[in-house]
């Protein structure tokens, strides 16, 4: 991957039920990461630990420059500050990805639409 080329790290996050067992996928390089060990939860929250796990992956490959890309359009929006975290839960998490954030911030963070999303295509063959 060229310098000037991102790396596109894809992010998903679900639970079963919702609330239930939270699980997420990360996708960065064709390589899919998931995560189980995440505790119970809602679906918000495992969206937002996905972004955080993905940021995670993204810093320990050590590229120049990476975009997180997500599925979750609230989370992607409030993560970038567009949106107002409403919740003490979203204010938390939001936090938390800021503090992560500053060893290496992603170039960018961006919504895109379920059927792009490398990570939940895959969390959804995983089921």
């Amino acid at each position: 991957m060229g310098l000037d080329r991102p790396l596109k790290v894809y992010v998903d996050g679900g639970c079963r039920p919702n609330p239930g067992r939270i699980e997420v996928a990360v996708v960065a390089r064709g390589e899919i990461r998931f995560f189980d060990d995440l505790g119970e939860g809602g679906n918000g929250e495992a969206e937002w630990l996905a972004l955080c796990l993905g940021l995670e992956v993204a810093q320990s490959l050590a590229v120049p420059l990476f975009d997180l890309l997500g599925d979750n359009r609230g989370v992607i929006a409030q993560a970038s500050g567009v949106w107002p975290c409403r919740s003490a839960l979203d204010r938390r998490y939001r936090d938390r990805f800021c503090a992560l954030a500053k060893a290496a911030p992603p170039r960018r963070l961006r919504w895109i639409g379920r059927h792009q999303n490398l990570a939940g295509i895959a969390l959804d063959r995983r089921r």
